[in-house]
């Protein structure tokens, strides 16, 4: 009967520490769920170039989900000089950090300016899109048309081998990411290349065209009408 008591007494001593131990749990709370990633990997025009970082189209993108879906994070891993190649190099560990949901992919200018072969940007992006995939992420594309200046023949085979890409791999695509911006005054800067302040909120509206969709999978909330003409 003793034995019997004390073996009682154990089980109902391990009851109660079980229970404490969920009470404490429950009065500390359970972890944070970690917010969703946007992956934004660009070159020169997404890191805001020749501007104040916080005015720039990504920024821009980060403060409107702040006040609407604060579950999303925003990480911008643009880098002014960026090729195709740099961006695939970089993605690898990028991928593996954040864990992100959506990778918006912004690279191919350089490649273009810098006279690269078309078909070695198309394959950078095409590798980018799988590493993404694979990595359980949802790849989207914006294009950049490069300066007329580099020769009607090498604008349209750069044109294509980015449109062939976002063809064969199934991607959403922007065909020209700085429409309504590029060649037009007070939206460019001095250079041509790279858009001024008031530039940025054009970008955010053309990139919006690809970005509303996966982002209300990852905000059912998200209002997508108070993003129209995004001021």
């Amino acid at each position: 009967m003793l034995r019997l008591l004390v073996l009682g007494a154990l089980i109902s001593h391990g009851s109660y520490g079980t229970a404490a131990s969920s009470a404490h749990e429950s009065a500390q709370g359970s972890p944070s769920k970690n917010p969703a990633v946007l992956l934004v990997l660009g070159d020169s025009i997404s890191a805001a170039y020749g501007i104040d970082k916080s005015l720039g189209w990504v920024a821009l993108l980060e403060s409107r989900l702040d006040q609407q879906c604060p579950g999303i994070a925003v990480h911008n891993a643009s880098v002014s000089g960026e090729t195709s190649a740099g961006g695939l190099f970089r993605l690898p560990d990028l991928l593996a950090r954040l864990n992100p949901a959506v990778v918006v992919i912004e690279l191919g200018g350089n490649d273009g300016l810098r006279g690269l072969l078309p078909g070695q940007m198309q394959d950078n992006l095409q590798a980018m899109i799988d590493l993404v995939r694979q990595a359980g992420a949802e790849p989207l594309l914006l294009g950049i048309v490069i300066p007329p200046n580099y020769g009607e023949a090498y604008r349209r085979l750069y044109d294509k081998a980015i449109a062939d890409v976002a063809e064969s791999a199934d991607v959403s695509f922007v065909s020209s990411f700085l429409e309504d911006v590029g060649g037009h005054a007070g939206l460019m800067q001095l250079d041509g290349i790279h858009p001024t302040v008031l530039g940025q909120p054009v970008l955010l509206n053309n990139a919006w065209q690809i970005l509303s969709e996966p982002l209300r999978k990852l905000c059912p909330t998200l209002s997508l009408s108070a993003w129209e003409n995004i001021p």
